[in-house]
């Protein structure tokens, strides 16, 4: 990956197209090789469609587990492609279209994911929303807009952990998405930013509290990555210069992302790690 790379200028309706982005992201579909490190368990990645989620589903099945993907209704194409990956890797897929941001539709994943896979060993609440297509500040924030970053930044994270814990057995993990933004926020994403920094504290405050059940929580927080959400929420001018402020120079790819949630699900590898932050950040810091 160059760091002379640039994005041409182009822009989505929100939630965005996989296959409409150019270049189109790298997921690990050619590139992620697995090693067992994941054999036997069950996971449910919510946002597993595309971006992030996608790299998430893909690498999670490489390395042994069967997998539940969470989506919004109108990414079924999205989804069904990250389906065909798992697939393809050998595991079982559970698809779950579904608005997270409503709490009956959040709270009911884990259980159908128990029912369908007999058990819910991962959780990765990585679905999430932003929008930077307004002013700068609090005044360009509409109620609508913050309702919708909270309920499916934070809220749904909320419902689907609490339904989620109680099936979850010693040795089970909770891997939450945060972001660079929860430490270097930028104005156009201050309702956002708010909610990773939550995230953030979220998952300290779980880490304490599940550990005595043998419940690790901890949290990626990757920095500027190319995903949909890109090209479907910032302004078109900031896509030409997208990741171009990091030390490495460039933007990441969601297959760069993918490695720490497998480090941090395996029950092996990160067996005496809990509430951590892994920053996937191109050189930004995350202390």
């Amino acid at each position: 990956m160059s760091d002379d790379q640039a994005f041409p200028p182009q822009q989505q309706d929100p939630p965005g197209s996989t296959a409409a982005m150019n270049p189109v992201p790298d997921h690990g579909e050619e590139s992620y090789h697995g090693s067992g490190r994941l054999e036997g368990l069950r996971a449910l990645v919510t946002g597993g469609d595309s971006g992030i989620g996608r790299a998430v589903a893909i690498a999670y099945a490489r390395e042994g587990a069967d997998v539940a993907i969470s989506y919004l209704p109108e990414e079924k194409q999205d989804a069904e492609d990250t389906a065909s990956w798992i697939e393809r890797a050998g595991r079982r897929v559970m698809l779950l279209p579904g608005d997270l941001t409503d709490r009956e539709t959040a709270s009911s994943l884990p259980q159908r994911v128990v029912e369908e896979l007999g058990a819910l060993d991962v959780l990765v609440n990585n679905a999430g929303f932003q929008m930077a297509r307004r002013s700068d500040g609090i005044e360009g924030i509409t109620p609508d807009e913050l309702d919708r970053v909270f309920k499916t930044n934070l809220y749904a994270l909320f419902w689907l952990t609490q339904a989620a814990v109680p099936l979850m057995k010693e040795g089970s993990s909770i891997v939450n998405c945060t972001s660079i933004q929860a430490y270097d926020p930028s104005p156009t994403l201050l309702d956002y930013a708010a909610t990773k920094a939550a995230i953030n504290n979220v998952t300290a405050n779980l880490a304490t509290t599940l550990g005595p059940k043998g419940i690790r929580v901890n949290a990626v927080a990757p920095g500027p990555i190319w995903t949909p959400l890109q090209p479907a929420t910032q302004p078109v001018e900031k896509i030409e210069s997208f990741g171009k402020d990091t030390p490495l120079g460039r933007a990441g790819q969601p297959a760069e992302v993918a490695p720490a949630f497998v480090f941090l699900a395996s029950p092996s590898d990160a067996s005496y790690v809990t509430g951590t932050v892994i920053g996937v950040t191109g050189g930004k810091p995350v202390f």
